[in-house]
């Protein structure tokens, strides 16, 4: 195990020793969400930056020396992280940026980022000895959980997820064999459902926010992209946020690279919420605390970034306000309108929630949040086949032609292709 020096409560700055508390914070409850930290001055004399490099591992395990899991803890067998890093020059040069990439964590497993928290939260289940985990989920995460838990005999996995989520991340749940409910309800009743469930049955919880593995598991994405453009970070960092668990996470893989002296600076993290589903964006705006924000209704096409009341928000806000980063607010026309255009100029195929990032980015560079000799990275964090319909809404085209030659020079010169 790294050496884990305590888990502090973000709130009250709480300390617990790394088995002494499950999830958040006895004094300042849910809200109390927890920091998993290590001795930093050990780890700077024991690990070599660079010799992460020749590691065998091709996915997140190869920083299994920057998590809170023993060396000999079991993992899922499935292969969780270790991404493609894209560069995408027609982003650069569309949006006036001297350089942009991709982060594409639609590459994983299951298809969308959430796979690296729910294996480390499965690693840590089998560590204690659980043998059913649990969580709430719109899709992305559930579908992690339980395609990670397929790969594990010794697991069972249960799923709370509102009965409006997408028909086909419904689909994956189904196909890994997990129970699942669906909920007729919110993602955020949904979310009280299943910590019930868990505490009352004695199952592990992997709830975003509650579970301070899951913010661990999320970190490994910024380690990546550091060691993946040669261990330095871009200027600013593009990416979706519903709960605000990516982000908590994007700034605690950065804040321990940090720590151990492996890169020089600390990217602005750029959040980007959906209008209807807001939360974070304004209590940024108007200056509030994680205890002042308070549960609001919410309706938007990207289900995995709807949140009424964000359950990482105080790290989320802690992140973005650290980072010198900001958070802004993009409608619906535009996330549709980012599909395809963040899939035509970059060629990763984004669900609406991931690309809400690139329509994000975009709306914080009309703001003056990025200038245009920064360095951006834009963290994909779904695949966009987990929402075909709401793609194939976001196109049109496609010429019906008959079955002959004639006909298909007639259209290739009505395309303006000869």
């Amino acid at each position: 195990m790294a050496d884990v020096k305590e888990l502090r409560c973000v709130i009250g700055d709480c300390r617990f020793g790394v088995d002494e508390v499950s999830y958040t914070c006895p004094a300042h409850g849910e809200l109390g969400t927890l920091d998993i930290l290590y001795d930093y001055a050990v780890l700077r004399s024991q690990l070599d930056r660079d010799g992460l490099s020749d590691s065998l591992a091709a996915n997140c395990w190869r920083y299994k020396s920057l998590m809170p899991l023993a060396p000999e803890a079991k993992v899922p067998p499935l292969s969780v992280g270790w991404t493609p890093l894209y560069d995408a020059p027609r982003i650069a040069q569309k949006l006036g940026l001297r350089s942009v990439c991709v982060k594409d964590d639609g590459a994983n497993p299951t298809g969308s980022l959430k796979d690296r928290a729910s294996a480390l939260v499965l690693a840590r289940a089998m560590e204690l000895g659980l043998s059913t985990v649990s969580t709430a989920s719109t899709g992305n995460a559930a579908a992690a959980l339980a395609g990670l838990g397929a790969s594990l005999p010794e697991v069972d996995i249960v799923i709370f997820v509102p009965a409006s989520a997408p028909a086909a991340k419904i689909a994956q749940l189904l196909v890994y064999g997990a129970e699942v409910l669906l909920i007729e309800g919110s993602y955020d009743e949904a979310f009280d459902l299943c910590l019930e469930t868990c505490a009352a049955q004695g199952w592990y919880s992997r709830n975003t926010g509650v579970n301070p593995y899951t913010t661990e598991g999320k970190k490994t994405v910024a380690l990546e992209i550091a060691e993946q453009l040669n261990w330095r970070a871009p200027d600013v960092v593009a990416v979706s946020v519903g709960d605000g668990s990516i982000i908590s996470g994007l700034y605690k893989g950065f804040y321990d690279l940090r720590q151990l002296g492996w890169i020089d600076a600390m990217p602005r993290l750029i959040g980007a919420q959906a209008e209807g589903s807001a939360v974070l964006a304004k209590a940024f705006d108007q200056g509030l605390t994680a205890q002042d924000v308070k549960r609001e209704a919410v309706s938007t096409i990207a289900d995995s970034i709807a949140a009424g009341l964000p359950r990482d928000r105080a790290k989320a806000l802690r992140a973005v306000r650290r980072s010198d980063g900001r958070f802004v607010t993009v409608s619906d026309a535009e996330i549709g309108a980012a599909i395809p255009e963040f899939a035509q100029l970059s060629g990763v195929f984004a669900e609406p929630a991931a690309a809400a990032a690139y329509a994000g980015l975009k709306r914080a560079l009309n703001l003056g949040m990025v200038s245009s000799g920064e360095s951006v990275c834009i963290v994909s964090t779904g695949n966009g086949l987990k929402d075909v319909d709401r793609a194939r809404k976001s196109v049109s085209g496609g010429a019906r032609v008959a079955p002959n030659r004639a006909a298909v020079e007639q259209a290739l010169k009505s395309a303006g292709l000869i």
